[in-house]
């Protein structure tokens, strides 16, 4: 049985990246010898005591898994993995931000020590930072077949981990426009359309450079998948005129949601994660994938570097990408499902609500919806700083 009931998503999934946080937590660790193209020598893995030691421990962030409805305390799908396999799970809701998570296993991974945890979830921009820095176990698919057939093309091939061997995608979204169609009077349809003179003040974007960026330079025909410095400082002069001309109410994290549902702001940067919640309560908020497109990104599995149950966190990893196991999770999170296969077993469901979801573009996109779906290249170390200073003082003004 699917619970279908809306709920909220975790505060900060797509936790910001602060002024100086991700570049404090890097300049600390170049202080102490590391340099931001660093890949750790030799061996990344420990002795694998998977076949000893029938547990794992894993990282996540809070609301991100389903849960009973009598009982919150319980985890249907994490349970179901412990029966079948016998395998004991340390399920840890610790990941709140993304730099404060890299700030407290770094110290550890920079010096070859384990962390004391076997999965962790995180942000996909961030994944490329320990990817970089080789301090991610690379992953045997001849143990994960479910991910080798299930995993959903468009998230197979990202930029700073081609083939996905060392990250797999864990629920995945779209960064996109959400506008109140009642307030509004019309449909918004490209990126452009946030500019219109009858939105001005009432319009908000992101302020995490990684959450922002991508989505505005597809307004402009830019393919994100191999934009350049030219591409991101456009953006940027584009972004500072409207905030001069008074167009942008304010920049935003997860609490934009506040003001559209208010009705101080009529169009805004969004998630559809978020979106689909929101419209639980009000069906005339809208959200809309650009003509231009708009950007799929991931929050992703990762084993880090001497984690001790590799095995066993693959093992949980292919249970995942089951369809069916994708299917309960995505009943509940209602995130994009990174496996596709999941729809059919939704739309079997006797269940009238549950097998709606199977329909729902925002958890299953359609064909001309995915058309319109990339997945943007990360920012790179090099890049950062530079970026980082030019957006963080746009956002400020």
């Amino acid at each position: 049985m699917f619970r279908t009931a809306p709920r909220k998503p975790p505060l900060s999934r797509r936790s910001l990246l602060a002024a100086l946080g991700g570049t404090a937590v890097l300049g600390a660790l170049a202080g102490c010898g590391v340099p931001a193209a660093y890949v750790a020598p030799g061996d990344r893995a420990a002795a694998d005591d998977s076949a000893r030691d029938k547990k794992l421990t894993w990282a996540n962030w809070p609301l991100y898994i389903d849960t009973d409805d009598d009982d919150p305390g319980r985890r249907p799908t994490l349970e179901g993995f412990e029966k079948r396999t016998g395998i004991s799970v340390d399920y840890v809701e610790e990941i709140n931000d993304n730099d404060e998570f890299f700030g407290k296993v770094g110290p550890a991974l920079m010096s070859h020590r384990s962390t004391g945890r076997d999965l962790v979830v995180i942000s996909d921009w961030m994944c490329a930072r320990y990817v970089r820095l080789g301090w991610v176990q690379e992953m045997d698919r001849a143990h994960q077949p479910n991910v080798a057939r299930h995993l959903d093309p468009l998230l197979r091939t990202p930029a700073f981990d081609k083939g996905r061997r060392f990250t797999v995608p864990w629920q995945s979204g779209i960064t996109g426009i959400a506008y109140n169609r009642r307030a509004l009077g019309r449909d918004l349809r490209r990126v452009s359309d946030l500019w219109a003179e009858d939105l001005k003040g009432r319009v908000t974007l992101l302020s995490g450079l990684d959450e922002s960026f991508a989505l505005l330079m597809q307004g402009n025909g830019v393919d994100i998948t191999r934009w350049t410095a030219d591409d991101f400082h456009r953006v940027c002069d584009q972004v500072e005129r409207q905030v001069r001309r008074g167009q942008i109410r304010r920049f935003t994290g997860n609490d934009y949601t506040k003001d559209l549902v208010s009705g101080d702001v009529l169009a805004c940067q969004a998630y559809s994660g978020d979106v689909i919640q929101l419209q639980a309560d009000n069906p005339d908020i809208r959200f809309v994938v650009p003509e231009e497109g708009a950007e799929l990104w991931s929050d992703s599995l990762m084993i880090p570097d001497r984690a001790r149950h590799k095995a066993n966190a693959e093992r949980l990893i292919d249970y995942y990408y089951a369809p069916e196991v994708a299917a309960r999770l995505a009943a509940w999170v209602n995130y994009v499902c990174p496996v596709p296969a999941a729809r059919e077993v939704l739309a079997a469901a006797e269940d009238e609500e549950t097998a709606a979801l199977a329909d729902n573009p925002l958890i299953f996109p359609d064909s001309g919806m995915r058309r319109r779906l990339a997945v943007a290249r990360d920012i790179t170390s090099t890049e950062r700083p530079e970026f980082t200073r030019r957006w963080n003082g746009i956002v400020g003004l």
